[in-house]
């Protein structure tokens, strides 16, 4: 394969191989290119079909599923440096931007102009936009203001099969409204990579969000909190975020960063209310489900911290050992249920499982945590692991809120799915990837 700027040092590639998804497989890759046009992937990926190389295209790498791993002989594509602000239309409340922008980037870029890009996954100041669309990525404000599909009117996209490989597809369109043809780009937003190769982005912008107010509570149990959460559902309640973090989380933040956080109860959950009636309707809640104490505060600085606390639990839990991260997802009035199941599991297998998760819309994150070097601990976790799939399937749920199938989901998914649906799911893979080039055996 002849292309220029190939990186072929081990170490180098070492270091590309992988996402941050504890325990899940990865091969060598041939080599790796850093491509900075649509013309060099379009070059790539020519190239790599000519020779019957896969491609397994990466952003930054902070997937927790698997979906970035390099399979044997591979060319990986690090889309890092693919990363400018390509376009901010005020005035039609749009941004255009190539893949390797990362999330906070484009925040701050859209801010100065009165802008607002909501996706906001825990890995913000880290992930690309890219990931984002490549595993429907959402985060702390997706509960009122949707995923990073909401957030995506078009894209262009380097692909094969219905066309020659290394064709640039577009995909969707700039205008608000449209439903000229099937939903394109709708089906590559959370395909991982396994359609073609993202080279840009037309993202939907909003308004900047009003004031927020922060409402936090602390519960004498997770499922004290569930509780709640599930009340707050009931009572039709609209709060910004609604953050759940366990006491094991906390403690491992505070224990890093010395923040000031005394956590001194078994569960907080974190609000952010942009009227009123929510938060006053969020703190009663909080109050009737059992919560030990409740405040209000609009103190943007102390919100601030809290929430960072929150960002900063994956990283923090890390140093402690190994970390398996589920990402199940269950109807909201099942979040007490699902949380108590996580605790009998943990119980069961003999697991220390820390919980965070984005309460409001189900969507949790167990922790399974392993000392280092413990082959015995690692089998449990991955059984523990194992459980918690199921029982989110038992309760109606899903496997996978916003991380992605990649490697680790890939038999909860077919459990999830069932044999026809997914029989569809491969027929679409099989039109637009007959050669099977764009990252093989994932999703």
């Amino acid at each position: 394969m002849k292309l220029p700027n190939l990186i072929t040092d081990p170490d180098t590639l070492a270091g590309l191989s992988h996402d941050e998804a504890e325990w899940a497989p990865a091969g060598t890759p041939f080599a790796a290119l850093r491509p900075e046009s649509t013309e060099d992937v379009q070059r790539a990926v020519r190239a790599c079909a000519e020779s019957a190389t896969p491609i397994v295209p990466r952003g930054a790498g902070t997937g927790l599923s698997g979906g970035a791993n390099a399979v044997d002989g591979c060319l990986v594509l690090d889309l890092s440096r693919m990363n400018r602000i390509l376009e901010i239309d005020r005035e039609n409340l749009l941004a255009v931007v190539q893949p390797g922008v990362v999330n906070d980037d484009l925040k701050k870029a859209v801010a100065e102009l009165g802008l607002w890009y909501p996706p906001d996954p825990a890995s913000s100041p880290w992930s690309t936009i890219g990931g984002n669309v490549s595993t429907n990525a959402g985060g702390l404000c997706c509960l009122k203001y949707g995923v990073t599909r909401d957030y995506v009117l078009g894209l262009e996209v380097v692909m094969g099969g219905p066309v020659e490989y290394g064709t640039a597809v577009r995909l969707g369109r700039r205008t608000t409204k449209g439903v000229a043809g099937y939903d394109l780009t709708g089906l590559v937003v959370g395909s991982e990579g396994t359609l073609g190769v993202v080279t840009e982005i037309t993202l939907r912008l909003r308004p900047a969000p009003p004031p927020s107010a922060t409402v936090v509570g602390a519960f004498p149990s997770l499922v004290a909190a569930g509780r709640a959460v599930a009340l707050c559902t009931s009572r039709g309640l609209q709060p910004a975020a609604l953050e759940l973090v366990d006491r094991a989380c906390l403690q491992a933040v505070e224990d890093w960063k010395h923040l000031g956080i005394e956590p001194d109860t078994e569960a907080m959950l974190l609000a952010r209310a942009e009227t009123s009636p929510d938060a006053d309707g969020l703190a009663a809640a909080f109050t009737d489900a059992g919560a030990v104490w409740t405040e209000r505060s609009t103190d943007s600085v102390e919100a601030e911290a809290l929430f960072a606390a929150r960002r900063l639990t994956y990283p923090a839990l890390e140093r402690l050992g190994p970390l398996l991260t589920e990402d199940v997802c269950v109807p909201r009035s099942a979040v007490p249920a699902m949380l108590a199941r996580i605790e009998e599991i943990g119980a069961r297998h003999g697991v220390r499982i820390a919980t965070i998760a984005h309460a409001g819309d189900g969507n949790l994150h167990p922790l399974l945590i392993t000392p280092p070097g413990d082959d015995t601990a690692r089998i449990a976790a991955q059984a523990a692991f194992d459980d918690i799939i199921g029982q989110a399937l038992e309760l109606g749920g899903t496997v996978t809120g916003e991380h992605g199938v990649g490697l680790l989901k890939r038999d909860g998914m077919i459990r999830e799915l069932g044999p026809a649906a997914h029989a569809v799911q491969r027929s679409v893979k099989q039109a637009l990837d007959p050669l099977g080039l764009f990252n093989p055996g994932k999703a």
